[in-house]
C-alpha cells in the first residue's frame, strides 16, 4: 500500500469518471456564491461591512457562502428601528 502520492500520480487518474461526481459539487458552490454577491449587491444599502462581506464570500467559497446567508443578512435599518 502506498502512503504517499506525487503530482506524476495524477495521469493515472481516470478524469472522465470522476467528473460526474464533482461536477454537482462545483455547480452548487458556484451557485451559492453567485447568489450571495447578487444578494449582498442588492441590499448594499442596508447592510453593513459590505466589502468584508464580499472578501469572505469570494475567497472561502462555499463556507463564506453560508456564513453571509446566517449572519450577514442582517439589515441596518431594523437594528435602528429596535434601539
Amino acid at each position: 500500500m502506498k502512503l504517499h502520492y506525487g503530482f506524476e500520480d495524477l495521469n493515472q487518474i481516470d478524469w472522465v469518471s470522476i467528473l460526474p461526481i464533482l461536477l454537482p459539487f462545483v455547480l452548487v458552490g458556484f451557485l451559492l456564491i453567485t447568489v450571495a454577491l447578487i444578494d449582498l449587491y442588492k441590499h448594499r444599502d442596508s447592510r453593513e461591512n459590505i466589502l468584508m462581506w464580499a472578501i469572505i464570500i469570494l475567497f472561502f467559497n462555499t463556507i463564506g457562502s453560508v456564513l453571509y446567508f446566517v449572519m450577514g443578512r442582517k439589515d441596518v435599518n431594523k437594528r435602528a428601528l429596535r434601539n
